[in-house]
């Protein structure tokens, strides 16, 4: 399913309607491959801007958005959060991810309901995303 798809989900909800929706979609966030299965998992793919130790690997498999993601379950809401843009982008072109508004909480009504640490999380997710695919792009 495509972001735009999933954001248009979310438009008719109310704040606290899309907080439940972001915990139940959660469940939809793929498992990391196997050969990405380690343990402990690398420093280098932990997205530091959340407190939440969310775990990113960004790349492009024949010129498409290729994403994997490791939220821990206990965490439904950044779950939830990352498994909209994992499931929203993957196997997109690279532009869908960089022409993300850097604000995507505000972007889809959340900001009311998601506190200052969860949105500036979040806010790294999207950068992450955007700084890998960017300079994964030929010059």
């Amino acid at each position: 399913m495509r972001l735009n798809e999933l954001i248009s989900e979310l438009d008719d909800l109310e704040p606290e309607e899309k907080l439940q929706w972001l915990v139940e979609f959660a469940d939809e966030l793929p498992a990391v491959s196997p050969e990405k299965r380690v343990v402990p998992f690398p420093e280098s793919c932990r997205v530091q801007e959340c407190q939440t130790p969310v775990h990113l690997w960004v790349g492009t498999q024949e010129g498409k958005i290729h994403l994997e993601a490791d939220v821990p379950a206990k965490s439904p809401t950044v779950r939830g959060l990352v498994a909209l843009v994992v499931c929203g982008l993957q196997g997109e072109p690279v532009s869908a991810a960089l022409s993300l508004p850097d604000d995507m909480v505000a972007h889809v009504g959340l900001d009311a309901v998601l506190g200052m640490t969860r949105q500036q999380g979040f806010r790294g997710v999207i950068a992450r995303i955007k700084r890998e695919l960017q300079d994964s792009q030929p010059s």
